[in-house]
């Protein structure tokens, strides 16, 4: 079978099936475990189609980046591979996103051939409450500029009738490529947390093959993060080595990961900076010299297509939850892998849940109200929603004017979907014309001033995402020195807020995300209700989506790059990445072109900076145009 490589493959029956039905144009949702191979269907379909328009939405920039590089390799000779927003459509096109992403970028699209939705399960509220309402609103928009729909999943039994699935073939494929060996140490270990580290610590012990270990919780990581440092020694490896300096340098020389390593032990988690996830999943993969182990919380499952030999279940928790059986069938759904381990060994530590029949449930949630065209869908909505959306209409209404408020919800202006927040929002701008004259201060040229009003900001917003107010925004403020400063440095300046480095990154992705979308909304608001202040704030919040780096630094960064390495590069002259005309394409044609001027005249290149600059150039290789491949 043509998957887009020089080598066909064959298909196993189950795959084949699928593919027939995809080839004969079926709207497909499938239910098929971790190992199935999806992902070679999805090839396969577009070796043989060649569409014009393919959308795949990823549920992590983890995964947009393994993606991205795996049909890179296949098709970036025949299609243009786009996976920011900034970027322009060409002539053919495979589109990587996240869900959030893809919503910036619907408008600029008039028509799908076909939209895959990696990982679907987590459009429903039981899954992923956080995400559910971002993923559906995506779902709902491009399926309805989507000719033919493809939805993945693992280990789901049944789908209710809802309207983001209408008119879906379901198939359930319960065809395994690999064999799972459990191990039910947790009989023996009854609880005991001491017996528990000493089966971890035996089962790494006698183990020369890759591990995985599930440890559910932050605190989890730190835990067994603790122990293997304390109970076992440091590999013989030179690559290691390098990498725990390279991250002492230009993270933190306390960081527990820096230790770690040297032992050829990786942490993965969702709150990483991207690249160093994808070094860490690289380093992993690697037969000789690189990391054995990865102790990971559910991020392994939901960032990175990786798998091992052996999985530990070392933990029954997820977050401050019970590990649900789904969940934990797709965490030992990474033991083994198709083509290269066909047995995967799963020690369990701790017991785990009943086995469960899963109904996906998709409903829509209040979060989405705002987006929902209530003629369209009235048989979807409950009578409270209903009742909610006319509430909140009619306030906007009277808030914004009838006119004003109908514009913007058609140019679809606010990035929140929740009626709630966006009435709030709105009430306070009216009523404090302070909070709308201070948004001024983000625009000064000093960042002096930026405190007061981005706490002011933050209280509009339950919860405060895990920091005070005043800790978050001073984060930000020494945050707008991200490009002259290294992240140690960084760290120095918020030595008063006592911000750890596993806290700075949780803090970006916030800043960078949740705060910008916060920011938008309020910014479109105040323009309606006192244009008299003509006050734009639009160049901040674009600076801050960029964590204040150059714009294609930020996107490099995605594509394996890290920003220090970015710095290196723009200081020795051959790359000016504060040209605001460079954007992220045109930044990795010029990058291509001069590779071995990089490689030769950077200044200040340690072997790793090397090792990860090797790493990028691969994922940015173009391939030349294939012949076709042979049947399978």
């Amino acid at each position: 079978m043509d998957i887009g490589q020089d080598a066909p493959v064959t298909l196993h029956s189950e795959q084949s099936l699928v593919l027939k039905h995809l080839l004969d144009g079926t709207n497909l949702a499938v239910s098929a475990p971790t190992s199935f191979g999806k992902s070679l269907i999805i090839d396969a379909y577009i070796a043989i189609r060649k569409p014009t328009n393919v959308l795949i939405l990823v549920p992590t920039i983890a995964l947009t980046d393994e993606t991205r590089r795996r049909l890179s390799k296949k098709f970036s000779a025949e299609y243009k591979i786009v996976t920011t927003s900034e970027v322009e459509l060409g002539g053919k096109n495979i589109l990587i996103f996240p869900q959030e992403r893809a919503i910036h970028y619907c408008d600029k699209l008039e028509q799908l051939d076909l939209l895959v939705v990696d990982e679907f399960y987590k459009a429903s509220r039981a899954f992923d409450k956080e995400r559910s309402p971002a993923l559906l609103k995506a779902m709902l928009k491009l399926g309805e500029k989507a000719t033919q729909k493809y939805y993945l999943a693992p280990n789901i039994s049944d789908l209710n009738d809802n309207p983001f699935t209408k008119d879906m073939l379901f198939l359930q494929m319960d065809f395994n490529t690999v064999f799972l060996e459990k191990h039910e140490l947790y009989k023996d270990i009854h609880k005991d947390a001491q017996k528990k580290n000493n089966a971890l610590l035996q089962i790494l012990g006698k183990q020369e093959t890759k591990s995985l270990i599930y440890a559910g919780t932050y605190p989890g990581i730190d835990s067994v993060a603790t122990l293997l440092i304390d109970s076992t020694e440091k590999e013989h490896s030179e690559l290691l080595s390098d990498f725990s300096t390279w991250l002492a340098s230009n993270y933190h020389p306390n960081w527990k990961l820096t230790a770690l390593v040297k032992r050829g032990i990786g942490i993965h988690t969702g709150q990483l900076h991207r690249s160093l996830s994808q070094i860490q999943v690289r380093l992993f993969e690697e037969v000789k010299g690189g990391l054995q182990t990865l102790v990971s919380t559910s991020s392994i499952i939901e960032g990175v297509n990786t798998s091992a030999e052996n999985v530990i279940v070392w933990s029954n928790k997820k977050g401050q939850l019970k590990l649900d059986d789904f969940t934990y069938r797709n965490i030992i759904g990474r033991g083994g892998r198709m083509f290269r381990h066909f047995v995967g060994n799963i020690y369990i530590l701790e017991e785990p849940p009943s086995p469960a029949e899963i109904q996906l449930e998709l409903t829509f949630p209040d979060e989405l109200l705002a987006d929902v065209d209530d003629e369209k869908y009235k048989q979807e909505l409950t009578k409270e929603q209903l009742a909610k959306l006319l509430q909140y209409k009619e306030e906007m209404a009277q808030i914004l004017g009838q006119e004003a408020f109908g514009r913007l919800r058609s140019d679809g202006a606010l990035i929140s979907s929740d009626t709630e927040l966006i009435a709030a929002l709105a009430l306070a701008i009216k009523s404090d014309p302070k909070l709308g004259r201070g948004l001024a201060s983000l625009n000064a040229a000093t960042n002096e001033y930026w405190t007061w009003i981005l706490c002011k900001v933050l209280k509009l917003v339950p919860g405060g995402w895990d920091a005070t107010y005043t800790k978050f925004a001073e984060f930000v403020r020494a945050l707008s020195s991200n490009w002259g400063h290294s992240i140690p440095e960084l760290l120095d300046q918020l030595s008063e807020q006592d911000v750890t480095i596993e806290e700075f990154f949780k803090m970006e992705r916030n800043a960078t995300f949740k705060l910008t979308a916060l920011l938008n909304d309020i910014n479109v608001i105040q323009k309606e209700i006192i244009p008299e202040h003509k006050i734009d704030i639009s160049p901040f919040i674009a600076r801050l989506s960029k964590a204040f780096l150059p714009s294609c630094v930020m996107e490099l960064e995605e594509y394996g790059l890290p920003r220090m390495l970015a710095k290196k590069i723009h200081a020795s002259g051959l790359v000016n990445f504060e040209d605001e005309k460079l954007d992220l394409h045109s930044a990795i044609e010029l990058i291509r072109k001069i590779k071995p001027e990089i490689q030769a005249k950077v200044e200040g290149l340690d072997a790793f900076d090397r090792y990860v600059l090797d790493y990028f150039f691969e994922g940015i290789a173009i391939q030349q145009t294939r012949a076709s491949a042979v049947t399978g």
